[in-house]
């Protein structure tokens, strides 16, 4: 059965008639499901099943519970989202493409997809094609209920079977997939049926173009395609062929330009001195090239010396219309050469990994008005000049601001907010969500200790079972974080834990760490502390800057990358965009981690033990 199919629209239709979806940039797959094991079957009848283990494990833990509904097929997309609206391609594609059992298996792990579920094409074997769209959604939400699926779609859980969000505000959803750079928006006929195989004006897909400044280089005669390049440093580098979205006459105009005015290379490729600039419309962009392609306008207006890599990141990640940059070409980490546009983009980019932690959390953030090093003050109360768009909570004296969403985080970019500290809890929680142990050395040059207490406390974890992250200060420590489920453990719980442990590491080597409190007593050694792990107490959030001129990341790692050879220096604001890209998040899976960790025993022998 091949899947129903959309037809594209220029503008998102507006009525009664329609509901909304997120267009996501992925895989078109079927879940058929009619014995224990489903099947994945792409748009093209192609089995996915074998390149995407971590759904056929996802579903191998609900089939006691969906069982009595089998046999059940559902529409969807295979996607690994970077945010709640926007799912990147490349990856998903890079994965489809895995062949031995050992890289499919890595590649679940470092990048594990999501299967985004939008229909329920059969119940019990029942085929529901022919009925109306409305009734579907509302069976397939019963459904999820029903087996404890996600009835909404969480960005942050990964490797999950998740229901899509419908809206019935064309305006809202196009918002949220604008700012958020999704690839656009599905407008659906709430009574249309399912038509296999067809492309159906009942289904309607409108693109969220991005428009990309290019310089014309070659054009080949024999497929009609002209080649786009931007500067990289003082080399051409090619992002994009294309052809389509030419009227006549500029075809007309570029080809007799190309060839009259140009060197003929061989007998169908022209090509000509950087001179001509246009824009060229794009979904996204894969590393390589611009995905999709088409002529947009032409950039008089362009000097081809402006048309570079950093104009073209940019223009792929266009601001929300609610943020405006004041003194774009500020520096701000100068040592590093990063101005504000630079830390702005870093934020949009790191916003999929960054925002999870500064989520529902009172943030206190550190301002360095002028940039690093400079000036700074800290900010916990929302100033008066605060837009609406942000979200702000009153506790005792002071209106907190919420960072919720990437207009929050800009805005706060904006205002040079470098430093962002968040407390052990939510404003949903009335106990902590993690333990956070805080290894502290005399200075960088001792960050060897650092290195040392924490393989030794990961092996304590380890032996209570116990899953550990850890992460940089972003200063001249490490951090370690252990998730812990909602609102079931107290500040007087977590005590209990903490501080036996770094008790207990203490007695093993007292020549190296120390729980003094005050610096001039503590004899250059690392400083273990558990005292900072309290209610209205702060950290510095995962993926945040410090103000540090070297422009350093509170950065998450790879327990294996904490060995002799690491150093927070590794971490400054390009390198951990660049791992992101190539190592994937090693917090991915932290808040699923989180609900799943089973801390009561270990409580339980602890408290028998001090008794």
């Amino acid at each position: 059965m091949k899947p129903m199919l959309l037809t594209p629209a220029e503008t998102v239709p507006v009525g009664n008639d329609w509901i909304y979806e997120t267009k996501y940039d992925g895989f078109r797959c079927l879940l058929v499901w009619e014995k224990e094991i489903p099947k994945l079957i792409s748009r093209n009848e192609k089995e996915l099943t074998p390149y995407f283990p971590e759904i056929i494990e996802s579903c191998s833990e609900i089939y006691e519970d969906i069982k009595p509904f089998l046999p059940i097929m559902l529409d969807s997309e295979m996607v690994y989202l970077s945010n709640d609206f926007k799912s990147e391609f490349s990856i998903v594609q890079t994965r489809g493409r895995t062949k031995t059992k050992q890289n499919v298996k890595v590649s679940s792990e470092k990048y594990p997809c999501n299967l985004v579920v939008f229909d329920l094409l059969q119940l019990n074997g029942k085929d529901l094609t022919q009925t109306p769209l409305v009734k579907r959604k509302e069976k397939l939400h019963q459904l999820f209920e029903q087996i404890n699926l996600p009835t909404t779609i969480d960005g942050a859980r990964k490797g999950q079977i998740q229901t899509i969000d419908v809206f019935e505000d064309e305006q809202k959803i196009w918002n949220l997939v604008y700012k958020n750079h999704g690839e656009g928006v599905i407008a659906k006929r709430k009574s249309s049926i399912w038509e296999s195989g067809t492309r159906s004006g009942q289904w309607l897909k409108v693109k969220n173009w991005r428009f990309i400044s290019v310089i014309l280089t070659s054009y080949d005669q024999v497929n009609g395609y002209f080649n786009g390049a931007v500067y990289l440093n003082k080399d051409l580098v090619e992002i994009t062929i294309f052809r389509h979205g030419l009227s006549e006459e500029e075809l007309t105009t570029l080809v007799s330009f190309f060839q009259t005015k140009g060197n003929q290379e061989t007998k169908n490729i022209w090509t000509i001195p950087p001179s001509i600039c246009v824009d060229i419309a794009c979904i996204d962009f894969d590393g390589k090239k611009l995905r999709e392609p088409r002529f947009h306008q032409f950039r008089f207006d362009l000097s081809p010396s402006d048309v570079t890599w950093k104009s073209m990141i940019k223009q792929l990640h266009p601001l929300p219309e609610s943020i405006q940059i004041t003194h774009p070409d500020k520096p701000i980490f100068p040592a590093i050469d990063i101005n504000k546009d630079d830390y702005l983009l870093y934020l949009q980019e790191i916003a999929p990994q960054f925002l999870p932690f500064l989520k529902n959390r009172l943030l206190t953030n550190i301002r360095f008005p002028h940039g690093v090093p400079g000036e700074s003050f800290y900010q916990k109360n929302a100033p008066d000049y605060t837009p609406d768009f942000v979200l702000t909570k009153q506790e005792e004296d002071i209106h907190y601001i919420v960072c919720n969403d990437i207009e929050t985080l800009l805005w706060l970019g904006n205002q040079l907010a470098i430093e962002f500290h968040i407390p052990f809890q939510t404003i949903d929680t009335n106990c902590p969500t993690e333990i956070v142990m805080d290894l502290d050395p005399p200075s960088v040059e001792e960050f060897s200790l650092a290195v040392e207490a924490a393989i030794r406390m990961k092996a304590i974890f380890d032996s209570f079972k116990l899953k550990s992250f850890v992460k940089t200060s972003g200063g001249k420590g490490l951090q370690i974080y252990i998730p812990l489920p909602k609102n079931r453990f107290t500040y007087d719980d977590t005590r209990i834990f903490t501080e036996f442990i770094c008790k207990f590491i203490i007695q093993q080597e007292p020549q190296w760490f120390t729980i003094e409190r005050l610096k001039k007593n503590r004899n250059n050694k690392l400083y273990l502390d558990y005292i900072q792990h309290a209610e209205g107490k702060t950290i510095i959030s995962p993926y945040s800057p410090r103000g540090n001129e070297n422009g350093l990341i509170a950065t998450p790692l790879y327990w294996d990358e904490v060995n002799d050879k690491l150093t927070p220096r590794q971490f400054p604001i390009p390198a951990v965009l660049e791992r992101i890209k190539n190592k994937g998040d090693p917090f991915k899976d932290y808040f699923d981690v989180g609900e799943q960790q089973n801390f009561e025993p270990v409580l339980t022998k602890l408290k028998e033990l001090i008794k």
